[in-house]
């Protein structure tokens, strides 16, 4: 009985002390997430889900018919395409997904120019998905052409599909919150296609300066010290970011074209030359960032 005890202590400690391949896999495909905790849990969550699920099937045990079509909601920017392109690879990785690729589409992708056409095109690009992910972003530009539109054709189209080829690609669609609530309506059997709905928020401050400096150092770039509390700081005092990872993106781009022309000046450049941002390089890639805006406006 003692020996009995003894190995299910060991036998618990064991489980508690290493985890499973599959699921160090999920927790570094969302490593390199900021903010967002709730989408990253929510999406940890389903693949955890589909790999038990196929656990179960193997133990003989009753699964249940899983649909991982989602409905992602959120302002441009907020790393919706991301955590699309990171669930594809995933999924392929845990052997959910065979191919693992992501079809990003939009309105004219589907939709055709005259009747029967929207149909095909919309199969054929189902069919170029199928194994991955198909990312529909702004879906709801597919319902704004009315009652006779072709847009209308698409959705019918997709909506049979989803269903009649449930596990062989998986669909999300994705937009603005209050656009996608009236584009479900345009089919009444579309919403029930979706088991999530994920709302994507607008980034913090902070969160938007912890993307920046990770992108600089993805890049090999780093970031000195005042370059680092003043990109803070006129981010702070932009006041218009609107919570946008685009908008980061955008910056760091004019913030190191700004240090390639500082770094051009230079008789020799050295390694350490070329990785480092200096205050100023923020202060012109700023500037730049600003004019372009304004001229653009």
């Amino acid at each position: 009985m003692n020996g009995q005890v003894k190995f299910i202590i060991s036998q618990k400690h064991s489980s508690q002390q290493f985890e499973s391949q599959e699921w160090q896999k999920i927790e570094h495909a969302f490593k390199q997430f900021v903010g967002l905790e709730h989408i990253k849990e929510t999406l940890k969550s389903i693949a955890a889900w589909a790999v038990i699920n196929q656990k179960r099937e193997e133990f003989g045990l009753k699964t249940e018919k899983q649909s991982h079509h989602m409905l992602f909601y959120g302002n441009p920017g907020t790393g919706k395409t991301t955590a699309a392109r990171v669930m594809a690879t995933l999924l392929k990785e845990l052997n959910i997904l065979e191919r693992g690729h992501l079809v990003e589409a939009e309105r004219a992708d589907l939709v055709g120019e005259y009747i029967g056409h929207t149909a095909v095109k919309t199969r054929e690009l189902i069919k170029k998905a199928e194994g991955g992910i198909l990312f529909i972003d702004e879906a709801y530009s597919l319902s704004r052409g009315g009652e006779k539109d072709f847009g209308r054709e698409a959705i019918d189209t997709l909506v049979k599909h989803m269903e009649d080829s449930s596990g062989r690609f998986i669909c999300i669609l994705a937009g603005y919150k209050r656009e996608m609530n009236g584009f479900l309506r345009m089919n009444t059997g579309l919403k029930s296609r979706f088991a999530h709905l994920l709302y994507f928020p607008d980034y913090t401050l902070n969160d938007l300066n912890h993307i920046a400096v990770n992108m600089f150092n993805i890049k090999d770039y780093k970031l000195s010290k005042p370059a680092g509390d003043r990109l803070l700081r006129s981010m702070r005092e932009m006041g218009d970011i609107s919570g946008n990872g685009r908008f980061v993106r955008n910056l760091t781009e004019f913030i190191i074209r700004a240090q390639a022309v500082r770094l051009l000046k230079y008789e020799e450049l050295t390694k350490k030359d070329c990785m480092y941002i200096s205050e100023d390089d923020v202060l012109k890639g700023i500037e730049g960032y600003k004019k372009d805006k304004q001229d653009h406006q």
